[in-house]
């Protein structure tokens, strides 16, 4: 299998992050958690079958549309325990994790595990990092540094990144097509892995089974409406969690000096919430504490930002919490203000 996001514990020792990883080592919040994500698990499988009943009973019938949203969110669920799996979080064997991965993301959403762990991984090393984040790649529609809002060409680049913060939204509806077809690239044409063969057997029987049932069961019309209200629901559910991560931090460059600790807390947010907002984003509302200990399982992490936020306050680093609709907000400004030179220039 392809390598994980790993943790970083130790690899300071001596520094500001080494004081705070003994913190958290010795407040136990490393250790696994296998009964809560054997109950998550179970949970999500219940759901996904509710879903498989409620298609079966309804047979052929514009209802089905119903099934279609609320499979989306039981899909980004799944999704969130296979980012999860990614970093082993779940159980301590890697095979294990593997396995978990694959079976959540290959077959049962249709998103390739090895695919998004190495993406996933450069990530985690080089957060808003210009040239080194995957995430902030120049191939994006949306242009999310100043350098890329200025280099954007030709007529529907400009226009596009002219009027982004507007398009924001509807945009993450074509998320989940655009992770689809990045994965079926990823595993047809990317690096020979050995675990290549046994992701597109799995990910080609999720598109198979998912496209027979969908055209067997529903009409032609009503299948492709299936698809589209599922596929778009599903981008936009997992765009709207991820978004508020980094999205408007601070972009670093390769000359900046910063290390582990400041790097990742100074290009986190986290969302302020309660347990609805911890199932809501899988936990990914606590970036910060996520960024800083990744393989940490995601039950730990309310716990971990006690320490966190105190070994901040301590070393001076502010420690940004933003509510949802507040992220949401700066996101959409940072936006608008990445695309002012193009509007200057063309009002010109």
């Amino acid at each position: 299998m392809t390598s994980r996001v790993e943790s970083t514990v130790g690899a300071t020792r001596g520094s500001d992050y080494a004081v705070l990883c003994r913190k958290i080592k010795d407040a136990g919040l490393l250790k696994r958690r296998p009964g809560y994500y054997t109950a998550k698990i179970i949970a999500n499988t219940v759901l996904l079958l509710a879903g498989f009943v409620a298609f079966a009973l309804l047979g052929r019938s514009w209802y089905q549309l119903l099934v279609a949203a609320f499979l989306a969110f039981v899909f980004t669920q799944i999704a969130f325990v296979g980012h999860d799996a990614g970093h082993r979080q779940i159980a301590g064997s890697r095979r294990v994790n593997d396995l978990l991965g694959v079976l959540h993301g290959n077959l049962l959403i249709g998103l390739s595990f090895g695919w998004w762990v190495s993406k996933h991984n450069r990530h985690h090393a080089n957060p808003n990092h210009e040239g080194r984040d995957p995430d902030l790649g120049g191939g994006s529609v949306l242009a999310l540094t100043a350098s890329q809002g200025e280099s954007r060409r030709g007529l529907t680049g400009r226009v596009l990144a002219r009027a982004q913060a507007f398009l924001f939204f509807p945009l993450l509806l074509l998320e989940g097509l655009h992770l689809h077809a990045a994965s079926v690239r990823a595993l047809m044409g990317g690096p020979a892995r050995r675990s290549r063969a046994v992701e597109a057997l799995l990910l080609g029987g999720h598109v198979v089974g998912y496209l027979t049932v969908l055209f067997v069961v529903l009409s032609p019309l009503q299948a492709v409406a299936f698809i589209l209200v599922h596929q778009c629901l599903f981008g936009l559910y997992m765009g709207c969690s991820f978004a508020p991560n980094h999205k408007g931090m601070p972009i670093i460059t390769d000359e900046s000096k910063l290390d582990f600790l400041r790097r990742q807390v100074l290009t986190s947010r986290n969302i302020r919430g309660g347990w609805f907002t911890d199932f809501a984003l899988g936990g990914l509302n606590y970036q910060i504490e996520h960024h800083l200990f990744p393989s940490m399982p995601r039950p730990s992490l309310r716990r971990a930002q006690r320490f966190v936020r105190d070994h901040c306050r301590l070393h001076d680093l502010p420690y940004l919490e933003s509510t949802l609709v507040g992220s949401y907000t700066q996101v959409l400004r940072h936006l608008h203000t990445v695309a002012a030179p193009l509007r200057t220039a063309d009002a010109e």
